[in-house]
């Protein structure tokens, strides 16, 4: 009978190093160096040299700090629950790469659910997250109506709600520059695509368009505006709705698109048409993603610093959380306009065309 071979002696490797090792390295307490690698409200009286002595000797040692015992001595998970519309479009993964960025540098983790705008799984994933013990919510492209227990931010919330920080874009602002820069290029007929209704910007950045164009004189026509519908993620929406505004007969110099997506999608509709762009229609889309500037031709679009809005919503509910913060019930997000190569001067051809196919119109420069 063969016995089986005897077990080899486990690898124990090197100590382990924990805040007693670096408290003795360093010459401080435990405490001190606990309070200052958590960032706790203790290490506000550490100086800030001592606080750099204690991070890079944490470094230099190969520090790990051990979560579940933290957590379990501290009562406290450091999870923030995030909710989002969808993970894989180019806004949402842009600003929760900006959550992620802040909360992994400050030692926070993050739980992410996908609702799709069904309001019953939203209620569902908040429970679910609550129950997982996560100490505050940020949401992306979520519209809340009900305040939440724990501190919540909400990027691209317009809808107040006690208690819950909204972070927004101002769109009047953004309207005005997408709008005075098309009219400044000599367009009159521009073409609109909407967004969808269960998006959290659509009527606000809607209304935002209205506004301003009656403020600058530029007309908006039924028979040029259409709306989004579904939930495509892709170019292909913009696509898609831009062939039905082009199967309209109705012609425009320009476009003004919802969002990135639906210009890069409506640049394909209207190449598909035989028409350029910019030489017969000018397009300008909303929200400059990662894919806007490599864009054929390069996008010219309003830019929200979506990284930047991910990483002020996880500074603001962690401040919160750490009681370093006091709540506001809005942080306004100024745009920016990025001009590329997708717009282009109204042409005289252009006008000329367009007076052509619609000689009922007789305004601006289609009646010089």
């Amino acid at each position: 009978m063969m016995l089986p071979p005897k077990k080899k002696p486990a690898h124990r490797g090197e100590p382990k190093v924990t805040l007693k090792t670096i408290a003795q390295h360093l010459g401080l307490t435990p405490g001190t160096v606990s309070a200052a690698l958590n960032n706790s409200a203790a290490a506000r009286s550490i100086p800030q040299h001592t606080k750099n002595r204690i991070i890079e000797a944490a470094k230099t040692l190969n520090y790990r700090p051990n979560f579940f015992a933290r957590t379990l001595r501290l009562k406290r998970t450091y999870t923030i629950g995030v909710i989002a519309e969808e993970i894989g479009d180019a806004y949402g993964s842009m600003v929760i790469s900006g959550i992620e960025e802040y909360l992994r540098k400050n030692n926070y983790f993050f739980l992410t659910v996908i609702h799709r705008h069904d309001p019953k799984l939203l209620q569902t994933y908040a429970q679910m997250l609550l129950t997982r013990g996560v100490e505050g919510f940020i949401t992306t492209d979520t519209s809340i109506t009900e305040k939440i227990a724990l501190p919540t931010v909400a990027v691209a919330g317009h809808q107040p709600v006690d208690g819950v920080t909204n972070i927004i874009l101002d769109h009047t602002r953004a309207a005005r520059l997408a709008l005075e820069h098309l009219r400044d290029l000599g367009h009159e007929e521009i073409a609109f695509i909407r967004g969808q209704t269960m998006s959290s910007d659509s009527t606000v950045r809607w209304s935002a368009i209205c506004e301003v164009a009656q403020e600058v004189g530029i007309r908006i026509r039924p028979e040029l505006t259409i709306q989004l519908e579904g939930f495509d993620s892709t170019p292909g929406i913009g696509y898609t709705f831009c062939k039905q505004l082009l199967a309209r007969k109705h012609p425009f110099t320009a476009l003004f698109a919802y969002n990135d997506i639906a210009a890069i999608g409506s640049i394909w509709a209207i190449r598909e048409a035989g028409l350029r762009v910019p030489e017969d229609v000018s397009i300008v889309g909303f929200d400059d993603i990662a894919g806007a500037a490599y864009a054929n031709p390069g996008l010219t679009t309003v830019r929200q610093p979506l990284v930047k809005m991910g990483q002020i919503a996880a500074q603001t509910v962690v401040d919160l959380i750490e009681g370093r913060g006091e709540y506001v019930p809005e942080i306004a997000i100024e745009p920016e306009f990025v001009v590329r190569q997708s717009t282009g001067p109204a042409t005289v051809r252009q006008l000329r065309s367009v007076k052509a196919a619609s000689p009922h119109l007789q305004t601006g420069y289609l009646a010089k």
